[in-house]
């Protein structure tokens, strides 16, 4: 039976509410990357690229430790509340990041944009997923990552801004965490949680026996390939987000500006498409079988194997750049399944907590891959040996979705709670 059309118009504006929170997530972080280049020469205490991979990779690694707990939050006390102190207090951070004088002072600031941040991608995915029934659920996730891609492309003009002499990097981060502390005043106001719903007995008999988080999680095969499907291709996804642009700087001897916005903008754009394609053909193949998004997810992680081998060895700007788009393409597909996937074999309200198991292990390889892929540059390891071990990675990370066995996901469209 479809879920009445007012509860469905509810999920909808949820995805609208969230749609800034998650722009403004990824353009403070993507800013870092694009910016490089002026914040090296402002702070003088970053001596090398491995200093800046630990810059990078700070941020993942508390991020990443926390995410687990930010999920068994959320799971427990409610997604709102969660998401909007969140969203508050990584726009503080934002700000103060505007502000640093030091190499250790940078550091910190992004320590704690880690803690921050990492209570919100677990909760708000959860929530959506909350509100959205199986038919809309990929598509949904998708709408909201497509702010993840439009904060990371409106990064990729942060270099012009850095390079300005009537703005700079400094004003570029005070100025987006201030937007943030603002916005989150509506949010509080407009976003709710669902409706607690009624559980029957058979059911709760069924969920005790299931056990709790440990049990619910770490003893379920399908929930463990997940984290390793999750994780593989993310640590490619972190170093493309995170060093393309002075990959593109040093090999073809491009502005900082130009260097950002041709290392994100072509990806990001790509990555829209990707996911409105892979969210559409994910929720209709479900109409005919419960593996549709995991068959979805699986086509993209194909087209990661031609976008890093292309980038990989990319003698000329164009060619980088179709690789580029090759790779947005793949990672839409992945990106709006994930969620959906877990959805399929973990419990409701195990979501938010699953989510955040999957961001400890994939973000936190992901802070070592940015450090490790500082050091080998450091040893002038090509660029091709890299990114075809990527590739390999890819290839793998096929199998491992196809392992997966999901259950049909059959939980209705949810109604907000008044509170």
């Amino acid at each position: 039976m479809p879920p009445p059309a007012t509860a469905l118009r509810y999920a909808w504006f949820v995805v609208a509410l969230l749609f800034p929170v998650a722009l403004l997530n990824y353009l403070d972080r993507q800013m870092l990357a694009t910016m490089k280049a002026s914040m090296v020469g402002d702070i003088p205490t970053i001596a090398n690229k491995a200093d800046w991979g630990l810059v990078l990779g700070c941020f993942k690694w508390t991020y990443a430790f926390l995410s687990p707990f930010a999920g068994y939050v959320a799971d427990r006390l409610g997604r709102r509340y969660v998401i909007v102190a969140s969203l508050f207090v990584w726009s503080l951070v934002t700000w103060w990041t505007g502000h640093v004088t030091s190499f250790n002072e940078l550091i910190t600031a992004r320590a704690l944009m880690g803690v921050s941040e990492a209570f919100y991608i677990p909760a708000a995915l959860a929530l959506i997923a909350d509100f959205h029934p199986s038919a809309t659920r990929s598509r949904a996730v998708g709408v909201h990552q497509t702010g993840i891609y439009m904060g990371q492309m409106l990064g990729g003009f942060a270099g012009y801004v850095a390079d300005s002499s009537d703005f700079g990097w400094r004003w570029a981060f005070s100025t987006c965490g201030m937007i943030g502390v603002i916005y989150a005043l509506p949010l509080l106001a407009l976003l709710r949680n669902p409706a607690p719903v009624e559980i029957s007995a058979a059911d709760a008999s069924e969920r005790t026996e299931k056990g709790g988080v440990i049990r619910g999680l770490l003893t379920n095969r399908n929930f463990l390939l997940l984290v390793l499907y999750f994780t593989l291709p993310a640590i490619a996804g972190w170093v493309v987000r995170d060093w393309m642009p002075e990959i593109l700087r040093e090999k073809f001897n491009l502005g900082q500006g130009k260097a950002g916005l041709s290392a994100i903008l072509y990806v990001q754009l790509a990555s829209l498409v990707g996911v409105v394609i892979g969210g559409t053909l994910a929720d209709r193949w479900m109409q005919r079988t419960s593996r549709g998004r995991i068959y979805a997810s699986a086509i993209g992680m194909a087209l990661f194997l031609p976008a890093l081998f292309g980038v990989g060895n990319a003698d000329t700007l164009t060619i980088a750049i179709i690789g580029l788009i090759i790779f947005g393409l793949g990672w839409g597909f992945f990106d709006c399944n994930n969620m959906p996937i877990l959805c399929q074999i973990v419990r409701p309200e195990l979501r938010a907590t699953g989510y955040g198991v999957m961001n400890l292990v994939s973000i936190s390889c992901g802070g070592f891959g940015d450090w490790a892929f500082g050091a080998l540059r450091d040893r002038h390891v090509p660029l091709n040996l890299i990114f075809g071990t990527f590739a390999g990675i890819a290839l793998f990370s096929i199998f491992v979705v196809m392992r997966i066995n999901p259950q049909e996901e059959k939980s209705p469209a949810l109604k907000p709670d008044s509170a």
